[in-house]
């Protein structure tokens, strides 16, 4: 499958993105509390989601508002899951029921509503971390954050779906540059 690599930068101008992007101020984004699930087919779930739930810091009203709506999944959050699973103490006592905890969490994840990023979304990604990068002076650390990020919320723009984060700073930029996209916050 080709890229249309110049057709990629046309849309999102690299050249012509030369100042250092501003944060929003937190009241000024969306929040989860704002979404009514009557409106939304969906939301693509960030890897904080996931991880609020396994530690049970996801707060009861957040817990039933995801109940309602259907929840879609980004296989790049499954992949830094994976990361963080793999990192872990593998010889504590906790091991085995945190590795279960993920395998069941992963078996039960439909087929349907697990998205994987495309060729374009890659290289669309790509181009908007190497912005970011360039425009908020990122560490190179800080650059496969920001390509993780954009690949998540470039996905959801695919599906047409809105991402439910917490990770205000990344998203808020993301959607600086590509405000098609939506997202709400934790």
């Amino acid at each position: 499958m080709s890229v249309d690599l110049a057709g990629l930068i046309r849309r999102h101008k690299p050249e012509q993105r030369l100042q250092t992007l501003r944060y929003r101020k937190r009241t000024d984004l969306p929040t989860f509390d704002d979404l009514d699930v009557r409106l939304h087919a969906g939301l693509l779930l960030d890897t904080n989601i996931y991880i609020f739930a396994a530690a049970g810091t996801l707060p009861a009203r957040h817990r039933d508002k995801l109940q309602q709506i259907s929840q879609h999944h980004c296989t790049v959050c499954l992949g830094e899951i994976a990361v963080g699973l793999a990192n872990r103490d593998v010889t504590a006592a906790t091991w085995p029921s945190e590795r279960k905890y993920w395998q069941d969490l992963f078996d039960r994840l439909p087929r349907n509503r697990t998205h994987t990023p495309d060729a374009e979304t890659w290289t669309a990604a790509g181009i908007l971390a190497g912005i970011l990068a360039r425009l908020q002076g990122f560490q190179p650390y800080q650059r496969k954050d920001a390509l993780n990020d954009a690949l998540i919320y470039l996905t959801a723009v695919k599906r047409g779906l809105p991402v439910l984060t917490d990770n205000r700073k990344d998203f808020d930029l993301l959607q600086q540059l590509v405000p098609s996209g939506r997202f709400f916050l934790i």
